[in-house]
Order: C-alpha cells, then structure tokens, then sequence
C-alpha cells in the first residue's frame, strides 16, 4: 500500500490571474472578471461575497496608494482555501489621488479584509518591482481540476 510524504504539498487546483491598468474602472472591472471565475468554478454564497470584497479591496488599494501603471490578480485554489493576489508597482502616489478619503475612511479596506479571510500579509515582489498583498478565504467546494 503506498503512502503518502507527509511533506508533500498539493498542487494547485485552479489558477485564474490577469493584468489591469491601474486605473479607477479597473477595480470594477477586476470585480467582473473574478465573478465570472468564481460562476465557472461554481464559488457561491459567502465565499464568493469575500473574494469579491477583498479583489474590491485590495486592487483599490494598488490603484489609490501606487503610481503603478498596472495591477496583477490572481486567484489560485488550492482545494480548502481561495487565495487572492494583487501586485502593484510599488512606488508611493504622488501628486493628487483619485479622491481624498476621509479620515474615519483610511485603513478601513484592509480590515474588512482582515474580517473576511483566514490569513492575509504582503511581501515585496520576487520578481519584478512592486508589491504583493494576498489574502485567503476558507471554502468547501472541492473540485476537480480544470
């Protein structure tokens, strides 16, 4: 009977990533493109709720916070969690934003991140510049791979 390296990792399930530029139409557009993911992968209910709150969430950030030119997303399932990935260009915004949020407003994106997923971080770029902030949301649908 064989048996399983208890150090082995499982691969991804599904993978879905793409690239927006960093523009104000882009996070709502980014919110279509992962709810047609999550249709196809048959995510519902609160799971895909989450997900798309932290997309909102987290490619508005690279768009306020950066001067990025783009923005790259990518959801990978790995079976019991959706992994969500948003990398900037790093590079602080200068000059005007796209509107000045009120102060009770700042830092508000990142806990209802906090809220909704079982982990989140950020770390800089392996390759390339910028910076990556991911999240993780617990889920059930375990699927086949596509």
């Amino acid at each position: 009977m064989a048996q399983r390296s208890p150090v082995a990792t499982s691969p991804d399930v599904r993978r879905f990533s793409f690239e927006l530029p960093a523009g104000a139409e882009s996070v709502c557009r980014a919110r279509h493109l992962v709810e047609e993911r999550l249709v196809l992968w048959g995510v519902s209910g609160d799971v895909s709720d989450g997900v798309m709150l932290v997309v909102s969430e987290l490619v508005t950030n690279a768009v306020v916070h950066t001067a990025s030119h783009r923005v790259v997303c990518e959801l990978r399932d790995c079976g019991e969690q959706l992994r969500i990935a948003v990398q900037d260009e790093g590079c602080p915004a200068a000059g005007p934003r796209l509107r000045r949020a009120a102060p009770e407003e700042c830092g508000r994106g990142l806990m209802l991140v906090d809220a909704v997923s079982t982990a989140w971080g950020a770390y800089d770029a392996r390759h390339g510049v910028g910076r990556v902030v991911w999240a993780e949301l617990a889920h059930d649908d375990l699927a086949e791979p596509c």
